[in-house]
């Protein structure tokens, strides 16, 4: 968990039903012992990580460039309007105007979002 202390991104490795890793820096939320992530419903890593929540996590810069070393870790999609509303409230906290930018862009579109909760794998 230290290595993603003070880190703006993560990159995510989720894995698609032929094993082949697909690699996204994401913005993220610590809260104890977990990580966060907000997305569309509809994205790839979220269908992804429904069908199979085995994944790889590492700080990253905003291009996906490692900053640390890989972990193992599950991941679980929760579209609850409660999990949203937490998540939406530690991103503003984390990341500013910035977050509400990007909130505000996705109800324009009148996006489906979900929360991605990620943790480390024993």
């Amino acid at each position: 968990m230290e290595q993603f202390e003070k880190q703006k991104y993560l990159n995510l490795e989720t894995f698609r039903k032929n094993g082949q890793g697909v690699k996204t820096p994401v913005w993220f939320a610590q809260n104890e012992n977990a990580f966060y992530v907000w997305t569309q419903a509809d994205s790839g890593k979220a269908k992804r990580i429904r069908r199979d929540g085995q994944v790889r996590i590492v700080p990253s810069t905003v291009s996906g460039e490692p900053l640390g070393a890989w972990v193992a870790a599950r991941a679980t999609a929760d579209t609850s309007p409660q999990a949203i509303q937490h998540v939406k409230q530690w991103m503003r906290k984390k990341y500013g105007l910035a977050s509400i930018l990007f909130y505000l862009a996705g109800r324009l579109r009148k996006t489906q979002m979900t929360t991605l909760r990620i943790e480390m794998a024993d």
